[in-house]
């Protein structure tokens, strides 16, 4: 049984990245959603288990100890990061699995696991991204400055990344990140299994 595959996701605040995910599951249900270990707050609507396990920060420097991650961040001093067993049981299963995670997060599980497929989710244009930012009337004016300039740092690493897709179109992106995850599918290291079993009928 051929291994899964792991598909890395990044893009900046704005992109659309939950959006674009959230239509891409509903093309491929069988696709698993990595859940990151996190020591900050649960936030109102937030859920245990849905996106983020929230954990203590002796619990998460604990898997730090025991290299129980494949990678790990401090954001304004809180702990992120992606632990290492569920990603690799799912993949063993056979079972492709996404991670959405931001771009040094990326380059470490990028350098520790060379076959994963990276993909960033780019806006199509500055103003579109300060547009989409301000409309969600989330932040303060500063904030969304400061998201720009994290974003423009972002997008200069974005040529670090296997696939581009550009979230202009919602039901474009979708497409051209699904039409990503059946190329993908289709290569000859992931068919060997059917080229055997009709060699040797």
């Amino acid at each position: 049984m051929s291994k899964g595959r792991l598909y890395i996701v990044s893009g900046p605040s704005g992109a659309g990245k939950d959006t674009v995910l959230s239509e891409v599951f509903q093309y491929c249900p069988e696709i698993s959603f990595s859940i990151s270990s996190v020591t900050r707050p649960m936030r109102p609507g937030e859920i245990q288990g849905e996106k983020y396990n929230f954990i203590s920060k002796e619990k998460f420097e604990q898997m730090i100890t025991l290299n129980q991650l494949l990678e790990h961040n401090v954001f304004v001093g809180n702990y992120y990061g992606t632990p290492k067993e569920p990603v690799e049981k799912c993949l063993n299963e056979g079972k492709d699995m996404i991670i959405e995670i931001d771009v040094n997060g990326a380059a470490q599980i990028k350098k520790n696991m060379p076959q994963a497929i990276s993909i960033f989710i780019m806006p199509p244009s500055f103003s579109a991204l300060r547009d989409r930012l301000t409309n969600r009337g989330t932040d303060s004016s500063d904030i969304i400055e400061r998201r720009i300039t994290v974003a423009y740092d972002e997008i200069a690493r974005a040529t670090e990344y296997d696939y581009i897709v550009v979230n202009d179109d919602l039901g474009s992106a979708v497409q051209d990140f699904v039409s990503i995850i059946k190329s993908e599918r289709l290569k000859t290291s992931r068919c060997t299994d059917i080229i055997s079993e009709i060699l040797n009928k």
